[in-house]
């Protein structure tokens, strides 16, 4: 019989959903050293938190998340709270001395992702995560497992954009558009992945970063307004009020170029505005032995070029990555051929991560608080390489 794990969740809007569902399935699909128990959802919306904790099987709820961080019942906290609050919430449950996985990026700046890097060093006993889901797409991990087994051999580019177009002139001024809330725009929120998923799949680390370009191309966006609390007209009610506009101060665009250690160079694209892009996640690496193409639109399948064979009959090669026997995280889920989705990359999370804090070892490797410090110095030297307008080297950003 497999040992329990007392959860607590902060946040219940989007990423709160995704994560009770992880949480609600994992040990329905694989079978788990340890079984997450969902002991209380946490938010800042009294009145929908009891509907909220009901809907996804949370069994306690609460508006304080400083006394949940502190209840001896709890074993992991996860943070899925706006980029400003991750800082305050993690270290608070690390000082408590509770695992704790985190949103991403890891923070809203440089100064709070550090600050949670040395407070998980101090840690010693608790572990880390963060959800930089797309590691746990069966075609990502399977390009992990062909690029650390050698098949590209040496590296000399990689290519990697996150497209969307949601965030037009219509979207209102949300906490994402906000610097003081978000640190950065589509930068940290996009970028952040991909920063992510070359890091993971090249074995390797971007030393220096070129050519940055961000661009706010909509600098005032529509505030949303508490309703009234009261009912009753009032006079001049029916006029139509101009809507209240406000500072959108993040980028909506960043591109940069970099070099990384060996010796591969790389490209780098997000956009919130790219029309046609609802959620184009790409990133293509090339070898000298071959070549891997992924995109999230596409999520069950991986693109492989083998350039040792001969021109007569090579070409890109589709693999659909859903063969129980011989794709990663697959076995767990439906026969060959039935394809899985984005909520299905978390639950895949849930169980590594249980893996992890049973001392098992994860399918693929598990980004920590350390690991995503790392993300978060790349970010940062892009965001300085743009405002300078020149190359900035890694070891410049500590």
């Amino acid at each position: 019989m497999s040992q329990t794990l007392n959860v607590a969740l902060i946040g219940q809007k989007f990423m709160g959903r995704v994560h009770s569902n992880a949480y609600l399935n994992a040990g329905r699909f694989f079978n788990l050293p340890i079984q997450p128990v969902m002991h209380t959802i946490a938010g800042l919306d009294l009145i929908s938190l009891a509907p909220f904790a009901d809907r996804w099987g949370w069994a306690n709820y609460s508006t304080n998340w400083k006394e949940i961080v502190k209840d001896p019942a709890l074993d992991l906290i996860d943070v899925s709270t706006p980029n400003y609050m991750h800082a305050e919430q993690a270290v608070a449950a690390l000082s408590a001395g509770k695992h704790v996985a985190c949103e991403k990026p890891l923070a809203g700046t440089l100064k709070d992702a550090r600050m949670m890097r040395n407070a998980a060093a101090r840690a010693k006993k608790c572990r880390t995560f963060v959800w930089f889901n797309y590691r746990r797409c069966p075609a990502v991990a399977l390009a992990y497992k062909l690029i650390s087994g050698g098949r590209l051999g040496k590296l000399y580019h990689v290519r990697a954009r996150y497209l969307q177009d949601w965030a037009g002139p219509d979207h209102p001024l949300t906490w994402r558009f906000q610097k003081k809330y978000a640190g950065t725009g589509a930068h940290g929120d996009l970028n952040s992945h991909m920063i992510d998923l070359a890091r993971f799949l090249t074995g390797d680390e971007i030393s220096e970063v070129s050519g940055a370009l961000g661009e706010n191309f909509i600098s005032e966006r529509e505030v949303i307004e508490p309703r009234p609390k009261t009912g009753g007209a009032r006079r001049g009610a029916n006029r139509r009020k101009k809507p209240k506009q406000g500072k959108s101060d993040v980028d909506d665009a960043m591109m940069f170029l970099c070099r990384f250690s060996k010796g591969a160079i790389g490209s780098f694209e997000a956009s919130r505005l790219a029309s046609g892009h609802a959620n184009d996640n790409s990133i293509e690496i090339s070898g000298e032995h071959g070549a891997i193409r992924f995109s999230f639109e596409e999520m069950n399948r991986l693109f492989f070029y083998d350039h040792t064979e001969s021109r007569d009959t090579a070409g890109w090669r589709e693999v659909m990555c859903t063969s129980a026997g011989n794709h990663p995280y697959a076995g767990a889920w439906w026969p060959d051929g039935h394809v899985i989705g984005y909520e299905n990359t978390f639950v895949n999370m849930v169980a590594d991560m249980m893996a992890i804090i049973a001392g098992d070892d994860p399918i693929v490797p598990m980004p920590d608080f350390a690991d995503a410090y790392e993300t978060q110095r790349v970010l940062e030297a892009a965001s300085l390489a743009a405002k300078s307008r020149s190359a900035v080297k890694l070891t410049e950003v500590k």
